[in-house]
């Protein structure tokens, strides 16, 4: 099985001076749950390279096993450091593809027509998508069949609760629920910081950083029902 992972590359927090980037976690769960079931992974962001990693999403009272184990593997910091550009990634080479969150999708990811492109590509040609915390807000101009991917659709993503909490409201250039519900969807969440990921038909996602290793597991077990469907 082949899984595309793509990360952010953009680092500013709006106009605040502050840096942003991808949530740490929301990486090194899934990246382990991926390489820990035998996926082939692929790394990429918009610009390739080493993709910003937000620095509060490293601080001491954000560590967690997974983030532990990737400072441990010098492997898997390698892999992070030389991402691919997302404009050579191509549906037709993978299984699925893995969106990490973090503030900085909302900037590039949720406006580049190169993320636009070949999330519509991965779905149109039948396949999972999945999103986890910030970046179902990248889902904001993909379309299906003419419509919003998202309308009618049970998806979740870090809520309004949650955006107003880390004091970001603000800055960021939209809500991701608020932007979710103009869209069409039908927005589920629990309460703010709890795991919890959605699966309707081919969309996978999750709602926060706690959420990125259920998002993972739920993607590998969408994955294997739907080849065990196509063997039988």
């Amino acid at each position: 099985m082949k899984i595309v992972m793509v990360l952010t590359s953009h680092d500013q927090l709006g106009n605040t001076g502050r840096k942003t980037g991808f949530w740490l976690e929301e990486f090194a769960a899934p990246y382990y749950v991926f390489r820990d079931a035998g996926v082939q992974l692929t790394l990429a962001s918009p610009k390739g390279g080493q993709p910003p990693i937000d620095p509060k999403s490293d601080s001491p009272e954000n560590q967690t096993p997974a983030m532990t184990r990737f400072k441990q593997d010098a492997a898997a910091q390698k892999a992070l450091s030389q991402t691919v550009k997302l404009g050579e990634v191509k549906s037709e080479d993978y299984d699925t593809i893995f969106y990490v969150g973090g503030h900085g999708p909302m900037w590039d990811l949720a406006e580049s027509p190169v993320s636009i492109a070949l999330l519509e590509s991965f779905y149109n040609s039948g396949k999972v998508i999945a999103l986890v915390c910030h970046s179902p807000g990248v889902l904001r101009h993909v379309t299906y069949k003419g419509e919003p991917l998202v309308k009618g659709k049970h998806v979740t993503g870090f809520t309004n609760g949650e955006e107003a909490e880390v004091q970001l409201t603000k800055v960021v250039p939209f809500l991701v629920e608020d932007e979710l519900l103009r869209l069409g969807a039908i927005f589920e969440k629990r309460a703010d910081w709890q795991p919890f990921s959605l699966v309707d038909g081919r969309l996978v996602t999750g709602q926060n950083p706690a959420s990125s290793t259920s998002a993972a597991q739920a993607l590998l077990k969408l994955l294997g029902e739907r080849a065990a469907r196509a063997s039988a």
